[in-house]
Order: structure tokens, then sequence, then C-alpha cells
């Protein structure tokens, strides 16, 4: 475990503002909480303990942890166990950074202290405009690496995020009577048999993060909305947060799922074969729900390995009807078109930030020939409709062949 001094260190690279002091005792920092548990005064496995009530009730359970039946947890594990994906903990606020608030069940984005308690899920985390994070190998002091209430090991973060990521020291996995871990997992959806029809799937992919994926996912939902249609939107990808979901309710969506209600964190690094899973999860769920349309966004650029896997695969293939791309300029624009030529489901259209601008939208007209909408066209009925009459044209050609 990282010791004082350490800590000691990197705060006062940053109090004096330095960036090369605060890298080097960022890296300083990191190493000794990466390196090899045996060489701390580290205790053994041994029997769970009770966890007592107020432990619970005084500690704060993050979005990622909502779906959880609380009752379950009755002891707390820890000495020499390597956390697993999903996993839950509970841990301590050590030292503040990056990430000062931490998003609750219930919506609210409550601001941290030292010596907070907390409870979250241990995960992977793949943001190139925040951290690259692994689940660490011990209950050793790790990072909190997402708002959403996300334990990991911070490898790498952008340059903008100056102060690094706030750490925490875990006190131990949630377990039940009988000792067994609780996981995320425990408390998915359960699968539904016979399937439902699935109704119309628009893909909302993007060039990169921040593109403008949600805002386009968002206001297309109220597009279809406007026709009065019941519209349900799903995060297939991604790391657990609450941005996504609370936007999408407020923007009118009849029903909002992510991939934490199909029991993953985050989906970095899962297998290809659980992410579809999950997808065909979520979708048999809304269609089950009555909806007549559904808007699905994936994380991320569609050069993310779990992004551009999904997007080959036969299950993305099957369950989409069309795709709108979200990308910032007409240079991102192209690049996506190209990378998406291997997969057969139609670009819709252009959307996300370079929709902004008229020139960048005239630009990417003539280079590729598919017109965009902005926001606000998004959003109308008008649109909406066109979308969904290019999938029934669509789809008509497909049953001709």
């Amino acid at each position: 475990m990282a010791t004082m001094e350490h800590f000691s260190r990197w705060h006062a690279a940053i109090a004096r503002n330095s960036e090369q002091q605060i890298t080097t005792a960022t890296r300083s920092l990191l190493k000794r909480m990466h390196d090899n548990v045996a060489s701390e005064s580290w205790p053994v496995e041994q029997s769970p303990e009770a966890l007592p009530g107020n432990a619970l009730n005084h500690s704060h359970w993050s979005f990622t942890t909502r779906r959880v039946d609380r009752a379950r947890v009755k002891t707390l594990l820890n000495g020499n166990l390597q956390p697993r994906v999903g996993d839950l903990l509970l841990a301590r606020i050590e030292t503040l950074g990056h990430h000062g608030k931490l998003q609750l069940v219930d919506g609210r984005r409550r601001r941290l202290f030292r010596g907070d308690l907390i409870i979250v899920a241990y995960a992977n985390r793949y943001a190139c405009e925040q951290f690259e994070a692994e689940v660490p190998q011990s209950l050793a002091g790790c990072h909190l690496v997402a708002g959403g209430g996300i334990a990991a090991l911070a490898l790498s973060w952008h340059d903008r995020i100056i102060k690094g990521p706030t750490t925490i020291q875990p006190l131990g996995l949630l377990a039940d009577d009988q000792g067994r871990r609780i996981n995320l997992e425990d408390f998915a959806l359960p699968a539904l048999q016979p399937r439902p029809a699935i109704p119309p799937l628009f893909a909302v992919v993007g060039t990169a993060m921040d593109a403008g994926k949600t805002e386009t996912a968002a206001h297309l939902v109220r597009g279809l909305k406007s026709t009065g249609r019941r519209t349900g939107y799903i995060k297939i990808t991604g790391t657990g947060a609450g941005g996504d979901t609370w936007l999408l309710q407020d923007a009118g969506a009849d029903c909002v799922l992510d991939f934490t209600d199909a029991g993953l964190p985050s989906t970095y690094r899962a297998p290809t074969a659980r992410i579809e899973h999950a997808m065909d999860l979520l979708v048999s769920h809304m269609a089950a729900a009555g909806v007549d349309a559904i808007v699905m966004e994936v994380a991320d650029g569609v050069y993310q390995k779990e992004t551009a896997t999904l997007l080959r695969s036969s299950t993305f293939a099957q369950r989409v009807s069309g795709i709108l791309l979200a990308a910032r300029d007409a240079m991102g624009a192209s690049a996506g078109i190209r990378a998406l030529a291997e997969q057969p489901r139609p670009v819709l259209a252009l959307s996300g930030l370079l929709s902004a601008s008229p020139l960048q939208r005239r630009e990417a007209q003539a280079a590729l020939g598919i017109e965009s909408f902005n926001r606000e066209e998004l959003a109308s009925p008008a649109v909406a409709r066109r979308l969904l009459a290019r999938l029934a044209d669509i789809e008509q050609l497909e049953m001709a062949r």
C-alpha cells in the first residue's frame, strides 16, 4: 500500500503547480501502489467479518450499485484477495483529485470529502478524454476513475486532468451471509423467453469520445416522440455513470436502460460474447416494454476495440436497422464512414459537433454525399419521419433480394 510519504510528495508537487514535479510524483505514487502487495504488511485471506449496519448506513452508494439488493449485504471480505470486474467494495476517500463528486443512486452528485465512505464497483475504464484504468490485483489502494462509482488503478490520463485521480483505500469486498462476493452481475435483468419482436432500432455511433453521440440520441428520441411513438434508449457500451441515463429521461424516453442493467459496470475489456448478450437482453426488455422505436448509443469511437468488434458482429447486424454517425468535423466523418464500411447496416445521416457548423456540414455533404442533421432538426417530427421512411425503404429492398 502506498505510504503517507508518497502521498505527501504528490500533494506538495500539486501545491507548487510544477508540471514536471507532479508527473514525477504521480508516477512514483502509482508505482508504489502497484508494487507487489507481498512487500507490505497485508493480512492473509480470512473468514468474512460481520458488517456493522452503520457502515452501510453511513456509506454513499454510487450510481453503479442502483440495482443491488442491499439486504443481501451482510459481511465484508478482506485480506489477500484479487478483485473481479463487478465486485462491490467499501472504500474510504484518501485524497481528492479529478473526481470530487460521486453520482448517487438517486441522481444527486454528492461532494466528496477526505474520509468519506463510499460503495463502488471494480471495473476497467477506457476514456481518451479522462482515464485509462484496470482492475488491480489486490485490495491495495487504488483510484476512483469515474464519477458513477468505478474503482480501478489509473494507468494514464489526459493532460488536462492536472490533479490526477482521486485515491481511495478499499476496506473490503461486500459479501452475503455465506461470505459470497456481491457482484453487479447478480442483479442483472433476467432473460426473456420467448423473445419479443424488435421495433426499428437506430444505432448512434461516434468518431471519438465527446463527438456528440448522447446529444444526437437525446434529440432523436425527442423527434421520434413527437411523431407519437413510444421510444426507448439503450447505452450498450461505456463506463457506468448516470449522466446519459438522466439526460435521456429528461429528453422524454419512455424506457431507459444501459449495460449496468445487464450486470456490467463497464464494457472495456469485456468479452465480445458478453457484450452481445447484454445487447440482446436490453433490446428484448425494451421491446417487452412496448416501445415503437429504440435509440441505442455505442460509446467512444469506432476505433475503440470493443466498439469496433460489436459493430462487426452478427448480433449488431441482426438487431440494428440503421446508423447515425456523430462526428466532430468533416474529416472525422469521412474516416468514420470508411471504418463502418465493413458492417452491413446503412449510415442514414451524420450529426454531432460538425452539425453545428454550416461550413462543416457542406464539406461533409460534398465529400460523402450523406446529409447531416443538427440537434433541432433531429428533434423535429419531419426528420424523424424521414429517417423512419428510409428504414422502411431499406427493409423492402432487403426483402426483395
